[in-house]
């Protein structure tokens, strides 16, 4: 009972919380401003919304030994401070390319391209940032993104660059087209650099006023309901021992012996020859596994095959499976002759009869 009100608890925190963001967001406007970098580690700054302040010109400069030559005007400066600041990158800087997946991976894309960094990419995960464009379909089931991804050393710079402004927040983009568009760029990543100026940051003033009262009310509820909590669990551990020691008596009752409960164990425990025969029964020939796992009543497959949505149907429907679901991602790499499945379905418990 506690966990589930510690759960409530912190959903309905988050739930305030960016209610408060979105206010706090209205109250203090924040100017935005696109940095565009060019050749020759050139950079040009405008302001795309001005927030509560005026308009100012263009504003051009070299990063040189991580300063700006020539220095920031007095004006800029005061105007990037506590800022929101897009550095929309040289194409020639980011490598993109296009990637295409199984629909059912939608999900999962992320993580996927997490894993595979270092394949698609000259970079290790942690050496790299990446971002992609919202994925879109494609034939056969399938759908298909643009990654773009950089070196974390060529951003070091910028965020450095970012902090020395005193910007509130700072995000590298990337066009995908030659002609600079919104709607076409791959957000790389964002940072709030250490040092950012910000004058009142209302929504955390406000998250941390309504976290101190609602701490208090928290505590007494937490105290109240912890004796009842106790008082259950121990009643629950009560209520397993008695149904224990009636089902033995049982046992005993109807001539329960060591051979009785062997041969009860037997019929309600899966066995790992049948699931491996019942397996081999139901996947087609076109389907290939490399892993079995049998722990209690559940199975775990793992193979190659050309259609893995299919398989779940497949499993579905023989009398020794139920449940059957995706437990990892559905991958397809560039050498590979099919899709790499990953199923996992819960066994009945009966298994005696071999059919």
């Amino acid at each position: 009972m506690i966990s589930e009100l510690k759960e409530l608890f912190a959903t309905w925190m988050a739930a305030v919380a960016a209610a408060i963001d979105a206010v706090g967001a209205k109250l203090v406007r924040r100017r935005q401003i696109v940095l565009i970098e060019g050749q020759g580690n050139g950079f040009t700054a405008r302001v795309t919304s001005t927030g509560t302040g005026a308009s100012l010109p263009e504003l051009s400069f070299r990063l040189v030994q991580n300063r700006p030559e020539p220095a920031v005007p007095p004006e800029w400066a005061a105007a990037l401070r506590g800022s929101q600041l897009d550095i929309v990158m040289r194409r020639d800087h980011v490598l993109v390319r296009p990637l295409d997946f199984p629909k059912q991976a939608a999900d999962f894309l992320d993580g996927m391209i997490r894993t595979q960094i270092d394949r698609l990419t000259p970079w290790t995960a942690s050496d790299a940032v990446f971002g992609t464009s919202p994925p879109a379909p494609l034939a056969n089931e399938r759908i298909g993104l643009m990654l773009a991804a950089t070196s974390r050393q060529k951003i070091e710079p910028l965020v450095r660059l970012a902090g020395d402004l005193r910007v509130s927040s700072v995000a590298g983009l990337v066009d995908l087209h030659e002609a600079e568009s919104e709607g076409t760029r791959i957000r790389l990543f964002e940072a709030q650099p250490s040092g950012a100026g910000r004058t009142v940051d209302v929504p955390r003033l406000l998250r941390l006023g309504l976290g101190l009262a609602a701490a208090g009310a928290a505590a007494s509820l937490i105290v109240s309901t912890y004796v009842g909590g106790m008082l259950d669990a121990e009643q629950h551990e009560l209520q397993q021992h008695i149904a224990q020691r009636r089902a033995a008596l049982r046992i005993n009752q109807t001539g329960g012996s060591a051979e009785t409960l062997l041969a009860k164990l037997k019929q309600t425990t899966p066995s790992s020859v049948v699931v491996l025969e019942a397996v081999s029964r139901v996947l087609p020939d076109t389907t290939y596994v490399t892993e079995l796992r049998v722990e209690g009543d559940k199975m775990q497959v793992v193979g190659m095959t050309q259609d893995a949505p299919s398989l779940i149907r497949l499993i579905e429907q023989s009398p020794h499976f139920t449940r059957a679901t995706f437990f990892a991602p559905t991958t397809r790499g560039q050498s590979d002759p099919g899709e790499r499945f990953h199923i996992e379905a819960r066994m009945t418990p009966y298994f005696g009869d071999g059919s």
